[in-house]
């Protein structure tokens, strides 16, 4: 079995059973299955489990590149597409749970929120984008838009920021989790921006004209 092979039929069915596992558990502490429980209050445990684990796969998914970069490994970035379809989806049950178990559907103070309160602001600013990237993640979309696929799917930072922002603001007194979370995406940025400095001023040195 070659790289190819091995990642289609091995790899890829291992981390998409591994990435429903929060999924899974959140079923169990609804139902109280196998010791899971929600506790007290069950919306807000599910909110925190469903956002928690959005923005980690958020996170990976802007790990990817930088992890094939150092370690060579070129397969790596099949699994992207996954990855961040899966962050979309958890960020996704964490909206619907705010909008279902937390304001019980009420368009008003729903959008009072948004307005009002700025970590929902720009938590909902991160819906869009992930939801924007999601409509678009097929092949087919990528050959209709052309270059406006990238440029919507740079979408990827903004949305790791916000959610970063949106975990911030939400903590009112411990920020250790969330300063975590922001270390980790200054590292993955941060790696981003010095691999394009150096591009650039390689690019530059090797222009005619240049001594």
């Amino acid at each position: 079995m070659n790289t190819t092979q091995r990642v289609r039929f091995v790899l890829k069915p291992a981390v998409f059973l591994a990435a429903l596992v929060p999924f899974g558990l959140a079923i169990a502490g609804i139902f109280n299955v196998a010791g899971q429980s929600l506790g007290a209050n069950p919306a807000e445990a599910l909110l925190e489990h469903f956002g928690i684990w959005g923005l980690r796969f958020l996170l990976l998914g802007l790990a990817v590149t930088p992890l094939r970069k150092l370690t060579g490994l070129v397969w790596i970035t099949r699994f992207r597409r996954m990855i961040g379809l899966f962050g979309a989806f958890y960020v996704g049950l964490h909206f619907t749970v705010y909008l279902v178990l937390d304001q019980g559907l009420a368009l008003g103070p729903i959008l009072e929120d948004i307005v009002k309160r700025p970590y929902i602001t720009v938590g909902f600013a991160a819906v869009l984008i992930l939801l924007a990237m999601t409509v678009t993640s097929t092949a087919g979309a990528r050959r209709r838009l052309g270059k406006r696929w990238q440029q919507i799917h740079y979408g990827a930072y903004a949305a790791g920021i916000l959610g970063v922002w949106h975990f911030w603001w939400q903590v009112k007194k411990d920020i250790t989790e969330p300063l975590v979370y922001a270390l980790i995406l200054s590292v993955l940025l941060g790696a981003r921006l010095a691999w394009r400095l150096k591009r650039g001023a390689t690019r530059r040195a090797c222009a005619p004209g240049v001594a």
